[in-house]
């Protein structure tokens, strides 16, 4: 069977960043399961993963229109530090859960003066190119169960 919309595949994968850090892999554990055509990829890698088999391999280069987009320079903002209240301690590199109009969000704190903190709520590879090595190890139908949810259920999924 090949890749195709509702398809289940299982993946094994590595992601690297055009310096060839390693920012993520599946080796060691579980190949990654996930319904084809439903939006659990990256659009890039799920669109060069369709058509292809069980045993196939691939090396891609995604732009990041088409992973994680650009960087948005409207998602760095200054905050008051006096909006930090009850946090004794702020420092560059913390992780920080803000409100915004489309729920929370979770921000990096880039920079941190007397009286502001500067933060950036962009994907953490937003405006990067993907690296992906990956081999298909299984191709199957999808369950109606799985259909109806969105998403894989047993080993690599969800629900085990």
């Amino acid at each position: 069977m090949n890749v195709a919309n509702n398809a289940v595949v299982l993946i094994h994968y590595t992601l690297k960043s055009d310096t060839g850090e390693v920012l993520d892999s599946s080796d060691g554990r579980e190949p990654l399961a996930y319904l084809h055509g439903r939006g659990n990829l990256i659009r890039g890698l799920e669109s060069e993963l369709n058509g292809k088999k069980t045993g196939d391999a691939l090396k891609v280069r995604i732009a990041p229109s088409e992973a994680y987009g650009e960087l948005d320079p409207a998602l760095v903002q200054d905050v008051p530090r006096t909006s930090f209240s009850g946090i004794d301690t702020i420092e560059v590199g913390m992780r920080l859960q803000t409100p915004t109009a489309q729920g929370p969000r979770v921000a990096v704190v880039i920079e941190v003066s007397a009286n502001t903190i500067r933060l950036d709520a962009n994907h953490p590879l937003a405006g990067q190119h993907l690296n992906f090595a990956a081999e298909i190890m299984d191709v199957r139908a999808a369950t109606m169960e799985e259909l109806s949810h969105g998403h894989v259920h047993g080993p690599g999924g969800h629900h085990h």
